[in-house]
């Protein structure tokens, strides 16, 4: 999101490859790759997993043996993501977010894409994130990462608007593929009455005293780790990472609740789910930022009022980005349907949290 971060001068300097991986072949940049990262490993001894979870890019886990102590992760960007993914912002993010121990170590960057430490624990799943004893390991994660201050004097802006109407121009206005290009012109909104929407949720959203801070801003299931060992979560992925409303960031994951392969928004978190939730976060927030005032309970509504409202604007920046990986990625994904989905839940949405009521 918004361009604020500044990294810390003791950083480490990470070197930058003069290598492309092929999108068709990343097994074989990887090894490219490793051999220049770990010259001290066998190739032949060198173990290779793809991972298939991931809708944006592609990646590889690196090893040898059977340890996990030094396994290496290759992670390829997805075609033409460029367009609406910011690097070297996302760079700065793990830079940031490595010092304050919230992200691993990152090895390498290369032409299209970075190698970084795997952290072990396993990615969850939907049933995951309601159960009470994970979810607030994950208000904590979240919450440390907003208190982070990382803006060197600058006042942090988020720049949520901007990057909803550049995706909006980056939306295709017909598709190659005849089939897709009927299904987009019948079940996507219109040009116009999304334009309507994006600058109804301007207005409105704006204006509701949500803080901007140090977000996350893409936290699906797959993108927290659970380490039930070390009783700790850790979230990966900071491609979007930057200053925006805290309420989007929160919003955002509670619809992630609903999955992504077989999206179920009865999933969403109720009111009774939420308002815990939300009670953990505040406490944890405080506790970061050295106050020792109790979280009232007006300060839960008023954050459930901002988070329900900003799931909307989490819907709509998911459609538009849906609607232009249908154009360009190369990933084997119903993106068009992803898009449908969420453009259809937004406008579901919108007359149920439009009547909440903020607290008196």
């Amino acid at each position: 999101m918004a361009s604020y971060i500044h990294v810390p001068s003791a950083a480490p300097a990470v070197p930058n490859l003069d290598i492309t991986v092929d999108q068709h072949d990343v097994e074989a940049g990887s090894m490219r790759l490793i051999r220049e990262m770990r010259p001290h490993w066998d190739p032949v001894q060198v173990k290779l997993k793809v991972f298939t979870d991931g809708i944006t890019n592609k990646l590889v886990g690196c090893y040898v043996g059977d340890s996990l102590e030094d396994v290496v992760l290759v992670r390829v960007y997805g075609n033409k993501t460029e367009l609406f993914v910011d690097r070297e912002n996302e760079l700065k993010s793990f830079h940031v977010l490595h010092a304050h121990g919230c992200a691993p170590r990152l090895y390498c960057t290369f032409q299209n894409g970075l190698c970084y430490k795997f952290m072990e624990g396993t990615a969850l799943d939907p049933e995951h994130v309601r159960d009470p004893s994970v979810f607030r390991l994950i208000t904590r994660q979240l919450a440390k990462i907003h208190a982070i201050h990382a803006h060197n004097g600058w006042i942090p802006k988020s720049n949520l608007w901007l990057k909803l109407e550049k995706y909006f121009t980056l939306v295709p206005s017909e598709l190659a593929d005849d089939c897709l290009h009927a299904r987009f012109s019948m079940e996507v909104p219109g040009h116009q009455e999304l334009e309507q929407e994006l600058a109804w949720m301007k207005k409105h959203l704006s204006s509701l005293g949500s803080p901007i801070v140090l977000c996350h801003n893409d936290l699906l299931c797959k993108n927290i780790i659970y380490n039930e060992k070390e009783g700790h979560v850790k979230f990966i992925d900071y491609e979007y990472a930057g200053y925006n409303y805290q309420a989007f960031d929160i919003g955002n994951h509670f619809n992630e609740f609903a999955g992504i392969n077989e999206v179920d928004y009865s999933l969403y978190p109720d009111k009774s789910v939420q308002l815990k939730w939300l009670k953990s976060y505040l406490e944890a927030l405080k506790e970061y930022k050295g106050l020792s005032a109790e979280v009232t309970e007006k300060e839960v509504e008023v954050l459930y009022f901002q988070v329900n409202l900003f799931a909307l604007a989490s819907h709509f920046f998911w459609g538009l980005w849906a609607l232009i990986q249908t154009k360009y990625s190369t990933i084997d994904f119903d993106f068009l349907g992803y898009a449908v989905i969420r453009f259809r839940q937004y406008f579901k949405m919108k007359p149920e949290v439009i009547n909440l009521k903020l607290p008196e």
